[in-house]
């Protein structure tokens, strides 16, 4: 089974050379797809010469659109059987690839989900996790599943899943978003567990924990009862 790794990039000049090569390196890829979402601190620049090596696909946006429409370009344009989101930063391990992909290579799943919770982690905010517990509480509560890590940023899927969901998020609700549909189209997640560098906003983390806290909540519960 082909992969296709999408990786939605807002200005991130000091991680996006290292994020390509830790992708590479692992060599699991069979299609890399950067979409830059209106960078303007030199990102774009960076991946036009990364580009040259003929092993990326990139595709510019002129303006910020959000992380969920970064995404939603990266899966249209993706041609491999799984697909697979990778956070432009440096939280999420690219060698935790294996464990990512398999229940999917031996058809034991459809949608996985790797887990900060289940895994070894840099310690996060105290805030930033008693929000992503609640927001998974909230989800497992409206949508009678288990899971740990809603908001994680490591989502698998079967190509053929994701393509068949009509998706809208332009930001980060992207997460609760993806989560709800799947759920409610009867995909049970399979979660394993990851390894976590969190970040701090000092260190360029882009996540407003309230207003996106807000925004989630809403999502999750607008998709319980509307498509």
């Amino acid at each position: 089974m082909r992969l296709s790794v999408i990786i939605p990039v807002y200005n991130e000049r000091a991680t996006i050379r290292e994020i390509l090569r830790q992708v590479r390196a692992v060599g699991l890829a069979d299609e890399i797809i950067v979409v830059d979402d209106g960078s303007t601190d030199g990102t774009r620049e960076i991946l036009q010469e990364e580009a040259r090596n003929g092993d990326i696909r990139v595709i510019f946006y002129e303006r910020n659109m959000g992380k969920g429409a970064a995404v939603r370009t990266g899966i249209a344009h993706a041609t491999g059987d799984i697909l697979l989101i990778q956070d432009a930063d440096l939280e999420y391990d690219p060698r935790d690839y294996p464990q990512l992909i398999r229940p999917i290579q031996e058809g034991r799943a459809a949608v996985v989900y790797g887990s900060r919770f289940l895994g070894p982690r840099k310690a996060m905010l105290f805030w930033h996790m008693i929000g992503n517990k609640f927001l998974t509480m909230v989800t497992n509560l409206l949508y009678d599943a288990i899971l740990s890590d809603m908001e994680t940023g490591y989502k698998v899927f079967r190509a053929d899943v994701i393509r068949n969901i009509p998706l809208r998020a332009r930001g980060f609700e992207f997460e609760p978003e993806i989560t709800a549909k799947v759920l409610k189209r009867g995909y049970r997640i399979f979660e394993v567990p990851i390894s976590y560098y969190g970040r701090e906003f000092k260190e360029g983390k882009k996540i407003r924990p309230l207003r996106d806290g807000l925004k989630a909540l809403w999502t999750l519960i607008k998709y319980r009862f509307t498509d």
